[in-house]
């Protein structure tokens, strides 16, 4: 990493650790939930700019195999991994459990080095822990987001998460007609169930890919699992290799951390006010405020803990999120995740 890069970098990990200490919460964000192993500076994300093309921010891994194919259950579709990582029109599955994909979600625009909305999110919107779930989301949210992105009001506390520093180069790129393509066409999807959580102590060994989706390692061999949530495919050849859109995740929370974190949600617990004031009884979402029920979990603990840095710019959500500890957020994402 080149010198300027590096001081970049530390001085974004100084301002996040700055606002965290203001409001007596941690000095670096709990780097589990943005697909670190450890606090640190490593692996430093790409250069970017505001002039950087999207596909420059990101971290591009090795290119996939054009002569492995896979297949998947209850689909007689059949594809080669390359076809199915390809940045400008990756492999659908199933296309009849979506409407018809708006060109910005089905292909980007390679000219723009704009990847596809799909390659991330999927198809149908499911995404998975190192990005977004944004399937059901009310149009008018995923309009606002998209401009907070573009308006740099949206950015990770930790610097190391290239693909937000891609997703806002995204949003810099589309057009006005392109986002409102994007989000009337996700808010149109039914959310599926995704989530499966699991009290525990003991977890299997993982480690995060390039963009920090944690892969359980091959063996069996175990760890704690400690003050942190660690979230899986339930499959993982088949989410990592196939891009499986009904595969859904695992999520492994600390024992209790589900009835602690109901207190928070339902009553406040002491800490913040109860989400179902703004999010509905149910918690699938009210008016312009989004569903957060059976979403991944580590997205919720990244989307609390950029709000409370101060990197995600939200009014409404500042005070709520002002006293929240980590074991606040881990327990709020671990109920959330489990409805």
């Amino acid at each position: 990493m080149s010198t300027h890069v590096r001081g970049l970098t530390l001085a974004l990990i100084a301002v996040a650790a700055a606002a965290a200490a203001a409001s007596g919460q941690v000095a670096a964000p709990p780097p589990w939930a943005y697909g670190c192993t450890a606090v640190g500076t490593e692996p430093a994300a790409p250069p970017c700019t505001t002039e950087s093309k999207p596909l420059d921010c990101a971290r591009i891994g090795a290119p996939r195999p054009k002569d492995v194919i896979h297949k998947l259950p209850d689909t007689h579709r059949t594809f080669t991994e390359y076809e199915i990582h390809y940045d400008y029109g990756p492999a659908d599955w199933y296309p009849d459990d979506h409407p018809p994909m708006p060109e910005i979600v089905a292909r980007g625009r390679e000219s723009d080095k704009l990847r596809a909305c799909a390659l991330c999110h999927y198809p149908n919107g499911q995404g998975k822990p190192e990005n977004a779930p944004v399937a059901g989301l009310p149009a008018q949210y995923i309009l606002q987001q998209l401009q907070l992105f573009r308006d740099g009001k949206r950015r990770s506390a930790d610097p190391r998460k290239a693909n937000a520093n891609e997703m806002i180069q995204i949003a810099r790129y589309m057009t006005d007609e392109e986002m409102k393509a994007a989000a009337q066409y996700f808010s149109s999807i039914t959310w599926r169930p995704w989530i499966k959580v699991v009290e525990t102590d003991t977890v299997p060994k993982a480690k995060p890919g390039m963009n920090g989706l944690f892969l359980p390692q091959p063996g069996t061999d175990t760890e704690p699992l400690g003050q942190r949530i660690l979230e899986v495919p339930e499959h993982p050849d088949l989410t990592e290799r196939a891009r499986a859109p009904r595969s859904g995740m695992i999520a492994y929370v600390p024992v209790g951390s589900v009835a602690r974190g109901e207190e928070l949600v339902a009553k406040g617990g002491g800490r913040t006010v109860q989400c179902t004031l703004c999010h509905g009884a149910d918690l699938q979402g009210a008016g312009a405020a989004p569903p957060i029920a059976d979403r991944q979990a580590s997205y919720i603990v990244r989307q609390l803990y950029d709000m409370q840095a101060g990197t995600r710019e939200s009014p409404m959500m500042k005070a709520v999120v002002a006293k929240l500890t980590d074991d606040d957020m881990i327990a709020i994402a671990a109920y959330l995740a489990s409805k």
